[in-house]
Order: C-alpha cells, then structure tokens, then sequence
C-alpha cells in the first residue's frame, strides 16, 4: 500500500503537498528590453508630487505606463501630470490623497482603476514623513502618532487595497470591465523604504522615523510571502538624495552625511528611478521580499 503524505495548508494559503505543488511562473517574454517594458501598465505613485516620487512617476512614464500621481499638498502636481502626459504620450493624472484615510485610499484607488484602462499592476508607496522633532524625550506623543501613521499605517492601508485588485486580476485574467488582461503576469508593490531601516541615523535624531522603517522591512517581508501567487513585494531602500525635503538641513550636516558615505556625496533623484523600474517590471518576476540599497555605500560601513 503506498503512503501519501497529506495535504497541509498553511496560514498563507499556499498549499503543500508531496509535490510541492508550484505557485508561480516566469513569464514567457525573456528579452530584457521587453521584461523592462511597462507599455499598457497602470500604476499608481504616492508623495509624487516632487522628489523621488516624482521621478518614479517620469521612469514609469518613459517605459510605457500610465500612471497616477498621487500627492497631499502640492498643487503643482496637477500640471506636472498633463505634462508627463504630453511628453511620454501616456495618460498620467493627479489624485489629492490623504494616504492616512483608509476609507480614501481604498476609493482613490478604486478611481484610478476606473479612470486608466480598468486595471492595476503597480503601486509603490513612496509618501513618507521624515522626523524634524529632535530627540524622542522632548517630543509629543502626538508627533510620534503622525509619523506612524504616515510612514507605516499608509503603506497597510494601500497594501490591502491594492492586493485586492491584484488578487482578483490573478485569478479571472480580466480588468474591472471583464476584457481579458493583456501583459498582466502579476502585481508589483513597493515600498519606497530607507537606509534608516538598517541604521539609526546620525548625527541627527530620527529614532521614530528609522523604527518606521524597520517596521515596513518586516510588513513588506511577510505580505512578499502572503501576497506570492498574485504580487510581488519589495523595497527600495535610498541612501540620502538631494531633493527638496533636504533643502532646510544645515549644510553641515550634510557635509557629515556624505563624509559618511563611501562615494562621498549625495544621491541623485534618477539615480534611483532604475532600482524602481526593475522592480515594477516583468524583469523582477523572481525577485519578492528584496531590500535594494541606492545608498552610494552607506549600509556597507
């Protein structure tokens, strides 16, 4: 009598059995420059506004996607997205969005899939709120509460909302509208993280925003394993870059942070717009649960 071994299902939902049962496939495509292509993708970009967010939304565009901007309180938003249209020939619009309203985040992007193409493939949580309140003993409660919420509550909240849509196009192979998915292999999220989640910064005091971080690793790590069959999930992790949330530290303190980084200097904003376009495209179909430092070397002191 032959002994067969049990079917067990975990709390994850994937199924193992003798044979171990296979959850994923590679796509079919296997030129770089086609896995890279986002034509016909829809994606969605949080605290896109300027900055890193900004350039993502620019790297999408260029590579084929359409893509909504998402941003708080900068109205120029509105005017860069119909220029990212202009420029790329794609469809990109603006979406004012408190990311720390579930009930908000789950319509918004609830719109965005009605308004382009009727489909989701990418979505990288970027919004984040950088920590400017010194060290914790003299801080409020209240302050430690809002960058919670921004930086690790935001990120649940669209990771839900999002993986819904992804799950559900995984399973029929069809948009909202029931036509069937063209060049859908799975769902990306990422999460734009921080060297802060491996290292507490200094010479400035940001315990609060490097314990966020640290958080998301650990949240994108277990939905990498819970979300495997419809999405991957992966972080990006930059190093300091030059943007505009920079613009009020005293140049001291920056001097301090690139002496503090092998390549001695800061980043750059297109610097970084690969790392997140490999992870966004069909060429990272085998990559989940990955931490990608653009940190000029920073994490390897």
């Amino acid at each position: 009598m032959t002994h067969t071994e049990p079917e067990v299902e975990l709390h994850y939902g994937v199924k193992i059995d003798a044979t171990f049962e296979k959850n994923t496939q590679p796509p079919s495509e296997t030129q770089v420059t086609s896995l890279l292509s986002l034509k016909g993708r829809t994606a969605i970009v949080t605290g896109a506004g300027a900055g890193i967010g900004f350039g993502v939304v620019e790297a999408f565009a260029e590579a084929g996607a359409n893509v909504a901007l998402w941003y708080n309180s900068n109205p120029e938003a509105i005017e860069k997205a119909k220029k990212i249209s202009k420029t790329y020939g794609i469809t990109c619009k603006a979406y004012k969005v408190n990311i720390t309203d579930e009930e908000a985040t789950i319509k918004t992007i609830d719109q965005v899939v009605q308004d382009l193409n009727g489909r989701l493939d990418i979505f990288v949580a970027n919004a984040a709120l950088y920590w400017g309140h010194g060290r914790l003993i003299n801080s409020s409660t209240s302050n430690f509460q809002e960058i919670v919420n921004t930086n690790l509550m935001s990120t649940y909240y669209a990771a839900k909302a999002a993986g819904k849509h992804f799950q559900r196009q995984k399973e029929t192979g069809t948009d909202i509208y029931g036509s069937k998915l063209k060049n859908f292999h799975s769902g990306s999220f990422i999460v734009t993280s921080s060297i802060a989640s491996v290292h507490q910064l200094f010479p400035q005091a940001t315990t609060p925003y490097c314990v966020t971080k640290a958080a998301v690793t650990q949240f994108v790590k277990g939905l990498a394993v819970e979300f495997v069959k419809f999405a991957r999930v992966n972080l990006v992790c930059p190093g300091y870059v030059g943007t505009e949330l920079l613009d009020p530290t005293p140049g001291g303190i920056r001097r301090c942070w690139s002496q503090m980084t092998p390549m001695g200097r800061e980043g750059t904003v297109s610097e970084m717009k690969g790392a997140f376009l490999y992870l966004a495209s069909d060429a990272a179909s085998y990559t989940t649960g990955a931490e990608i430092f653009v940190d000029g070397g920073y994490t390897c002191l």
